[in-house]
């Protein structure tokens, strides 16, 4: 292993920038831009003058370097002054256009805009979206004027959720909009030369040739990188086996082509020897390889795995051109140095800290294990062990979930995949673009060869522990871990490397804190226009609302309230309930059923659900762990009533503190439903139909008398809720109002001898810079 690193210094200082460009992601605002400049000064003199402090310098300049860039990207954000106005662009489609259901949604790059008839001094890139059929096809490099509605990014704020903001910013995207009908909107001109519109040509030239489309999908994401014929089930198989790495294009990949071009500069040479007194061979096929990594990498979509892959080829090829050692270590520092440089917000990215650990293990234990095929062999069987422990971590860290049987399952698959499905895959391409007729049969075999391994890959996906999900990990836990997977995986002769596994204790059996008897907790989740609310007490857990789902296949149930559920530390539901069957309140029950099937389901409308459930009707009331939930309506389930006031409004009573989930009645229900409360403690309200004007009464505010109220609304929705008027009585009634939309998700605490509080809000409780 030490032979490997011949430069130390190269790691030393790769480790040094890492550690300051991560330190920035953790600010909850930047520092101003003089600041940052006097620090990387003071840390450049103090280099200088105290060579034994230039380690700690190179961190203070990468943390100077990363707030500077994030500042930089957070103000090329479309300017908040501007959100909701409508512009007049220019501009180019970046990458593939992904066409769904209800929209066809691309990366837009804005070269002009113009607002009011004035040009702005703006531009950006935007993930724009056409609700109407585009005028023409959003070819990649095509360019464009519209009429764009543009907002600043942002995303919903859940525990376990996934931060759309964070990604913007990796992404560089400054702005999200939509295209406005418009008789000027028309496509402009299109690029003949363009790296995507290859890849879209390519992509469609192996979608005509091979019969099934699934298995089309799959080798267009194997190939190209273009995953928009996959769906949600196949995500879910590939998280299940743990490969989701082979469909965003591995470094497996484009190491496979560097191969390829290494073997081509062998047979030129092998069919004319002459060429060697022109170029030596070592140096020949190393440039060879080097530029079919690039080639391959290039129509690959330059994914994060991919980079890493092409520096680290670059860093062996000119350490060859030059006839100098580059052990693996040391390429693997010098392509983590280039990309942090270059773009320090990558380390926002799972991608990145997935492909460089990883990496970085396989180093570690498998380069100092002898070289040939028996070393060949081990790093493909051992080296899926040792990935598979090695990021278990940072998987439960992004993700909040893991695959037990991904060791097995890379097993083959990687191998299979790797050097069997895109060997044949990247042929059938290439004569795609020098003899189309002949790319068929070899497609045609790929086919055959993806349909058989995506078979095996559903078989285990169903396996005991192929999903397996823990509660969001700490950062002490993440921590703890990583120490532990590299003391599992120090070289022979380091004592006691089995006590490692110790260290994982932390992450595989967290500490929960459940409510105690006759107390309760209940989050109010941030699921935009909609409504979900999870409860929980010592022993139970129900979910009332499950948000939406969209025509183009968006679930919130999937995407916000099952993530929640793992992140919170429930496993087990044990009810769930629908308030009635309007999309935004029960769109994504489906989901939330399916990965919870023994729970109860209850709805105020279970004849238009789309999933057996039974009749909520006042009057019902159970009891868990000391806390009393009761129905309050409606009272009958009359099909001539209207389907908000049909909603499921559930009081749930702990020994000091009630809330009172009222989905969307309107004020024709809210007397009723204000006679059936009890007296008691004053409830934390849950604001009627998102603060419409057609619910929260000034009487049903009166005879409530809530201690807080929570609206659950969309950040700028088209419906203005909650309305003003409506928060106006609240605060005339002087009750304090939270709103999803603007704090993110709420959680409540209610203890048995204290009032209700609010236990956090989550967009102030994961604070960070780039989040608004």
């Amino acid at each position: 292993m030490v032979k490997q690193l011949t430069y130390p210094g190269a790691i030393a200082c790769a480790l040094a920038l890492l550690i300051g460009m991560s330190a920035v992601q953790w600010l909850p605002s930047l520092p101003p831009r003089w600041a940052m400049g006097t620090i990387a000064a003071c840390a450049l003199a103090a280099a200088w003058f105290f060579p034994r402090a230039r380690w700690f310098a190179i961190v203070v300049l990468g943390f100077a370097w990363a707030a500077w860039r994030g500042s930089v990207a957070m103000e090329a954000r479309l300017p908040k002054a501007w959100e909701g106005q409508d512009f007049l662009v220019t501009g180019r489609i970046v990458g593939l256009a992904q066409a769904g259901a209800d929209a066809t949604s691309a990366l837009f790059r804005i070269e002009q805009a113009t607002r009011d008839g004035h040009v702005v001094p703006w531009r950006g890139l935007a993930r724009i979206s056409w609700y109407d059929t585009p005028t023409a096809d959003p070819e990649p490099c095509s360019q464009w004027q519209l009429l764009l509605r543009l907002r600043r990014p942002r995303g919903m704020v859940n525990p376990g959720g996934a931060d759309s903001e964070r990604s913007a910013l990796a992404r560089g995207i400054a702005a999200m909009g939509y295209v406005r009908s418009d008789p000027g909107n028309q496509r402009l001109s299109v690029s003949t030369f363009c790296r995507d519109r290859l890849r879209g040509s390519l992509a469609e030239g192996i979608q005509a040739r091979v019969h099934d489309p699934h298995d089309a999908a799959l080798l267009r994401a194997f190939t190209v990188g273009d995953t928009r014929g996959l769906e949600q089930h196949d995500w879910n198989v590939a998280r299940a086996n743990g490969i989701s790495h082979l469909l965003a294009i591995s470094g497996f990949h484009v190491g496979v082509a560097a191969v390829f071009g290494a073997w081509l500069c062998t047979a030129l040479y092998w069919l004319w020897p002459a060429l060697a007194l022109r170029c030596p061979h070592a140096q020949a096929q190393a440039l060879f390889a080097l530029a079919s990594a690039s080639a391959y990498g290039a129509l690959a979509g330059l994914g994060m795995p991919t980079v890493r892959t092409m520096i680290m080829i670059a860093a062996f090829a000119l350490a060859r051109c030059g006839r100098r050692a580059a052990g693996s270590g040391h390429a693997l520092a010098v392509a983590m140095i280039a990309i942090l440089l270059v773009n320090p917000t990558a380390v926002l990215e799972a991608g990145f800290w997935l492909s460089f650990v990883g990496v970085t293990f396989l180093i570690l234990c498998m380069d100092a294990k002898g070289r040939g095929l028996r070393a060949f062999l081990r790093e493909l069987t051992l080296g899926q062990l040792v990935m598979t422990i090695a990021l278990l971590p940072l998987t439960l860290w992004f993700f909040g979930e893991a695959s037990l049987v991904g060791a097995l399952s890379n097993l083959f698959a990687v191998p299979f995949v790797s050097f069997v499905i895109v060997p044949c895959a990247l042929l059938g391409m290439l004569l795609l673009m020098l003899c189309p007729p002949l790319a068929t049969p070899v497609l045609r075999v790929a086919e055959w060869l993806t349909h058989a391994q995506w078979w095996l890959l559903e078989q285990t996906a169903t396996w005991p522990g192929a999903q397996w999900y823990l509660p969001a990990v700490t950062p002490w836990a993440l921590l703890l871990a990583t120490l532990g997977a590299i003391w599992l995986f120090m070289p022979r002769g380091m004592p006691m490397r089995a006590f490692g596994a110790l260290l994982f204790l932390p992450l595989l059996w967290p500490t929960r804190h459940l409510p105690e008897a006759g107390a309760f907790q209940a989050w109010v989740l941030d699921v935009g226009q909609g409504l979900s609310v999870v409860v929980r007490t010592h022993g139970h857990a129900l979910v009332y609302d499950a948000g939406a789902r969209y025509p183009s296949q968006f679930d919130l149930g999937t995407a916000v309230v099952i993530p929640s559920l793992h992140a919170l530390g429930v496993d087990r539901l044990d009810m769930l309930m629908i308030s009635h069957a309007d999309n935004d309140h029960a769109g994504g029950a489906p989901a939330v059923a399916a990965a919870f099937p023994m729970a109860q389901r209850y709805s105020g409308e279970p004849a238009r659900m789309r999933l057996p459930m039974a009749q909520c009707l006042a009057g019902q009331q159970w009891e868990w762990d000391g806390v009393r939930f009761r129905v309050l309506s409606p009272a009958t389930a009359s099909t001539k009533t209207k389907a908000n006031d049909l909603s499921c409004v559930l009081l749930v009573e702990g020994r000091a503190g009630r809330l009172l989930l009222t989905g969307d009645i309107a004020m024709g229900t809210e007397p009723q439903v204000a006679a059936a409360l009890e007296p008691g403690p004053r409830p934390i309200l849950q604001v009627p139909h998102h603060g419409s004007k057609s619910s929260s009464s000034t009487e049903f505010i009166a005879a409530v008398q809530p201690e807080l109220a929570v609206v659950s609304a969309g950040w700028r929705n088209r419906f203005g809720h909650p309305r003003a008027d409506v928060m106006q009585r609240y605060a005339t009634a002087g009750v304090a109002v939270l709103n999803t939309a603007v704090d993110g998700a709420v959680q409540l605490d209610f203890p048995t001898t204290a009032p209700a509080y609010v236990g956090a809000r989550w967009r102030l409780l994961e604070r960070r810079y780039w989040r608004e």
